[in-house]
């Protein structure tokens, strides 16, 4: 008797799978999930590279003292600090000492 009941209650209602289409909004979520992966994916990606960049660039900084000194020149003279007769004259000394 039972499995009767549980055969006509199919019957009538075969289930929310099988009562037509499903919405169409449906493939917003799984491009939305993938959208969303590619963009954490990509942030890491960047960050990665730029930590790698910046390591290379005070690598190259402190196997070249000259070249910190004149990146710290070019810093002074861009804040102000010093004018351009004295920066100018740093710069020249700092090239005829190579």
């Amino acid at each position: 008797m039972l499995t009767t009941l549980a055969a006509q209650a199919a019957a009538l209602h075969p289930g929310p799978w099988q009562d037509g289409d499903a919405p169409a909004f449906w493939p917003v979520f799984p491009i939305t999930f993938g959208l969303f992966w590619l963009a954490v994916l990509g942030t890491a990606f960047y960050l990665i590279r730029r930590r790698m960049n910046s390591t290379a660039a005070s690598a190259a900084a402190a196997a070249d003292p000259l070249a910190r000194a004149r990146a710290v020149l070019a810093e002074r003279f861009a804040r102000g600090e010093i004018d351009e007769e004295e920066y100018l004259m740093r710069t020249s000394t700092l090239r005829d000492g190579d």
